[in-house]
């Protein structure tokens, strides 16, 4: 069954720097685009960053210049790479992902999401 799980949260001084991983498993032909979200408590989920199939990225203006959104095809993984982290950047963060997947002799697109990771920034 296809698959998609985040890593790398944690607790984090604010300043720090902290690395995610979305993996996909599954019977995967390609992870397509890629967005992290995140949701804070009380909060609307909201996005963050963004890879599409060719690589290119975009940033909330909130993370932009110190987050990096990136891939690793032959893993089937994306990271978010976030530094100089802020306070107000704790939130659970989830990876929405566009998979082409296999069905019999046809590719399908699915989209799926991950269970999250809670990313803590505190002093």
């Amino acid at each position: 069954q296809v698959q998609l799980v985040e890593s790398g949260g944690g607790l984090v001084q604010p300043g720090g720097s902290l690395r995610l991983s979305c993996a996909a498993s599954g019977r995967i032909h390609r992870v397509s685009a890629v967005d992290w979200y995140r949701q804070a408590p009380g909060e609307e989920r909201a996005l963050v960053a963004a890879i599409t199939s060719d690589d290119t990225t975009n940033y909330a203006g909130s993370v932009k210049g110190r987050f990096t959104i990136s891939r690793d095809n032959r893993k089937n993984r994306v990271y978010l790479q976030m530094n100089s982290l802020k306070p107000e950047d704790t939130a659970v963060y989830y990876c929405n992902a566009t998979l082409i997947v296999e069905y019999e002799t046809e590719y399908r697109y699915l989209q799926v999401w991950g269970q999250g990771t809670l990313v803590t920034v505190s002093s």
